[in-house]
């Protein structure tokens, strides 16, 4: 049984040699990248607990790589440079890092680091799990736990089919999801042209969710592709 499940990117192998001996000590299972898109590959594969993401690589660098995971993510991430300015460590936590060390680090704090962010993380599951079950757009939410939807506070009553759609586009918010999709996802069935069953659902979420349903906030249409949910401004 392993501590977590650690990502440690750096093109240098001499700091992830350096990493992986005091890390592997303390118990937690190791993976590594020697490169921001080899970084992005691994996370999209293997459950990650934590990643330590070096800023100065070549090919895409580490606050680069750090923007593409956050799109996905909500792991911890401690990103490792050179650089001591204050910029660069504010740039680093402004685009989603959670701590920064400057190199050359003392190996000890890397791995208190490492720990006070994970205990952080866990301290919260209960809270995240919770989370995990609510969609915050712009005034509205989702709680899937719950099958509830709400607006600006106010309680709004959906029927379980209007629900899927809803929240099917919202855990794809921002993307445009095509009237087959939708159809195959929510009725588990192939949409037909001649179906305009769920253009009926669409108007009736709207006429619940949007106050003006005409010019939707939320459910917009994608003439010719499909619908989506804009993301929060």
């Amino acid at each position: 049984m392993h501590n977590g499940t650690l990502l440690l990117v750096d093109d240098e192998a001499e700091i992830i040699k350096l990493m992986q001996i005091y890390l592997e000590h303390e118990g937690y299972r190791l993976l590594t990248a020697r490169s921001g898109p080899e970084a992005l590959d691994i996370a999209a594969k293997e459950t990650v607990d934590l990643m330590v993401l070096d800023i100065m690589m070549p090919e895409m660098d580490g606050l680069e790589a750090c923007i593409k995971i956050r799109e996905t993510k909500k792991f911890p991430i401690i990103m490792l440079s050179a650089k001591s300015q204050e910029m660069d460590k504010i740039t680093g936590l402004s685009l989603g890092a959670d701590d920064y060390v400057t190199k050359p680090f003392s190996p000890l704090e890397l791995v208190a680091r490492i720990k006070s962010q994970l205990r952080r993380t866990r301290n919260y599951q209960g809270d995240s799990a919770a989370r995990e079950d609510q969609i915050l757009i712009d005034g509205l939410l989702i709680n899937s736990a719950k099958h509830e939807v709400a607006v600006e506070g106010q309680p709004v009553k959906l029927t379980p089919r209007e629900f899927a759609i809803l929240e099917l586009l919202a855990r794809n918010c921002g993307q445009v999801l095509s009237m087959e999709q939708i159809f195959a996802k929510v009725w588990k069935e192939q949409y037909l042209d001649s179906n305009n069953t769920l253009m009926v659902h669409i108007r009736k979420i709207r006429e619940k969710i949007e106050v003006n349903p005409r010019k939707p906030k939320y459910l917009k249409t994608v003439w010719g592709v499909g619908y989506k949910i804009e993301k929060g401004r």
